[in-house]
């Protein structure tokens, strides 16, 4: 069978200074490591051998309908603004159609120099590329809009970080690689032409009933409030939340330096680069509003009576607490098995969270242990739990379907950091054992499964992860 990637390319149809086109540079002995049929099959991408997919997916050999190019964007990051950045490692394959109607980039990344790789190799070493493979598709099966992973491939190269590591390369799928950054570029020269070209091209692409810069924005917002609302009832951090990592289509995008939270505490960091806790998990909702700001002041050039433009859009971003808070109290509410909580919840809700950051106890097995009647032994303070347990009981009362909800909504099995640590150092000694038994059991996320318990237990004293790193 040979390989078919459906392409049907947009992105090349905007103005050349959108992008740079361009090959992937070729890599010397590519291997496939993985590849996700389930994510071709909804593209309708038809599979190939073995060997032709490591050619196409590596950058060696460009399919029929490919575009390759790289797109330029610039962002804030960690508050500094960059002019200029861009695809540094990575190029845009083409677009695919899916069969539902959905377009969707196809992206290799670790594909090679680019004019916006800023001194960068353009490559990718293996460990970021499983880790981006395995958590991405992670949270696809949670149920978080993310973008995906379509294929993994060794290239038998050598990337030089701090040391020799194994070279990879990744196939990310998106419904557009459109972000924040993207807007910023385009503002920040004063280009009216590309900028409303940019925002015509969005509006069909993801909001087709937008019609306003005002109607995309508060659309942008309400998919991120609802986004980030999502991560935290997750124990999610994402990392590096600057605004060439924050997509219009709302989904999650660069699972760099990212991690799941074990034992629970609001200001938690993993990020090695984030020294003043920017990105700290509960810090996250405050950074996306400030990101949305960014957006709305890349819009107002769009608007003619810029004065009255403003106080709309300041408006809508100060808006935006109060959105990304009734999101969390709808996820957190249903953690607990409420289906429709109330402001009156609320306190409900953050003692059980307060209480769990004093015991230090694991996020993920906590919420879980709730459906199974077990939280208690998720925690020291069990006083303190009891009391707790008390109110919960009595307002789940009014709950018929508690249990259900529960269990639909508190995975049993998350990408842990030390079980994706172990994962890469096994890949790089050539087991790629571990990296298949995690995506297959993380494929059903809300499912017990007896045999692969091993993989919900938090880390033990020497297996804590303490940071996490981008992998460029």
């Amino acid at each position: 069978m040979t390989l078919t990637i459906p392409f049907s390319n947009s992105y090349g149809q905007l103005p050349p200074r959108f992008f740079t086109r361009q090959a992937a540079t070729p890599v010397a002995a590519p291997e496939l490591i993985a590849f996700n049929d389930a994510l071709a099959d909804r593209l309708g991408i038809t599979r190939g051998a073995d060997g032709d997919m490591a050619r196409v997916f590596s950058g060696n050999e460009a399919p029929p309908g490919a575009d390759p190019l790289a797109q330029v964007y610039a962002g804030h990051q960690f508050g500094g603004f960059s002019p200029q950045l861009g695809d540094g490692r990575a190029l845009l394959l083409g677009e695919v159609e899916a069969p539902d109607g959905t377009r969707f980039d196809i992206q290799l990344k670790g594909a090679g120099r680019t004019p916006y790789s800023r001194g960068g190799d353009g490559r990718a070493w293996l460990g970021p590329v499983l880790r981006e493979y395995v958590v991405s598709e992670a949270m696809a099966a949670l149920g978080v809009p993310t973008t995906r992973a379509l294929a993994a491939v060794a290239t038998g190269e050598t990337v030089w970080r701090e040391t020799a590591l194994p070279g990879a390369v990744l196939t990310r799928v998106a419904t557009s690689h459109i972000r924040v950054g993207t807007f910023q570029f385009f503002a920040a020269r004063r280009d009216l032409d590309a900028l409303k070209a940019l925002f015509d091209y969005t509006c069909a692409r993801h909001y087709p009933d937008a019609r306003t810069p005002d109607d995309l924005l508060i659309a942008v917002i309400d998919a991120q409030a609802a986004l980030v609302a999502q991560w935290l009832s997750l124990g999610f951090i994402h990392g590096v939340m600057n605004t060439d990592n924050t997509t219009l289509s709302g989904e999650t995008i660069d699972y760099g330096p990212c991690a799941f939270v074990d034992d629970y505490h609001p200001q938690t960091v993993f990020s090695s680069i984030d020294r003043h806790g920017r990105y700290a998990y509960d810090n996250q909702a405050n950074v996306i509003v400030w990101n949305m700001a960014q957006l709305a002041t890349c819009l107002v050039p769009l608007c003619d009576d810029q004065e009255a433009t403003v106080e709309r859009f300041t408006a809508a971003v100060h808006a935006m607490p109060d959105k990304i808070e009734a999101q969390r109290l709808a996820r957190f509410g249903a953690k607990i098995g409420l289906s429709n909580p109330t402001d009156d919840d609320r306190p409900l809700i953050n003692d059980l969270l307060d209480l769990m950051a004093r015991d230090g106890a694991d996020f993920t097995n906590t919420f879980r242990a709730l459906a199974h009647g077990s939280a208690r032994d998720q925690l020291t303070d069990r006083a303190a739990y009891d009391d707790w347990h008390t109110r919960w009981q009595t307002r789940l009362a009014a709950e018929p379907d508690a249990h259900s909800l529960m269990l639909r909504t508190n995975p049993a099995f998350i990408p842990r950091n030390h079980r994706v640590e172990e994962m890469i150092q096994a890949a790089v000694a050539g087991d790629f054992g571990p990296v298949h038994r995690l995506l297959q059991v993380l494929s059903t996320p809300y499912t017990d499964q007896p045999d692969a318990a091993d993989l919900t237990r938090p880390p033990a004293p020497h297996e804590r992860v303490q940071q996490t790193f981008c992998g460029t």
